[in-house]
């Protein structure tokens, strides 16, 4: 990875979530990029994964649906998982897919502060 192919807020990448244990995430998936560049020290970033989409995920206010666009690469309809946010090691990216649009990644980071009891 060069400094010109970083991971940046609101992009997706296929990111190796294995190693994992119990129901963590699985395999090589694609993941969006949600940490801001100020905060951190350390070769991580902060995504969340991106799953297949599943009609009962509509009820679930820490899932994204993400609809495939140029924008963003996706192939199918997909759901950012806002409960399964992790940091991960920027050696387990792998590539650019492309990039979610500022009200999808409104929506996930509202996920994740839902997910950790956060109302601002």
């Amino acid at each position: 990875m060069t400094s010109t192919t970083r991971p940046r807020r609101g992009e997706i990448w296929i990111v190796s979530f294995d190693p994992t244990l119990g129901a963590e995430i699985t395999k090589e998936r694609p993941a969006v990029v949600v940490d801001v560049p100020e905060v951190g020290k350390l070769p991580l970033h902060i995504v969340v994964p991106i799953t297949e989409w599943n009609a009962g995920y509509a009820t679930l206010p820490w899932h994204t649906k993400l609809e495939p666009s140029s924008l963003n690469g996706l192939s199918k309809d997909s759901s950012a998982d806002s409960f399964q946010v992790k940091s991960v090691s920027v050696t387990r990216f792998k590539s650019k897919v492309g990039e979610v649009s500022p009200e999808e990644l409104e929506n996930i980071t509202a996920g994740i502060a839902l997910c950790v009891g956060y109302d601002g």
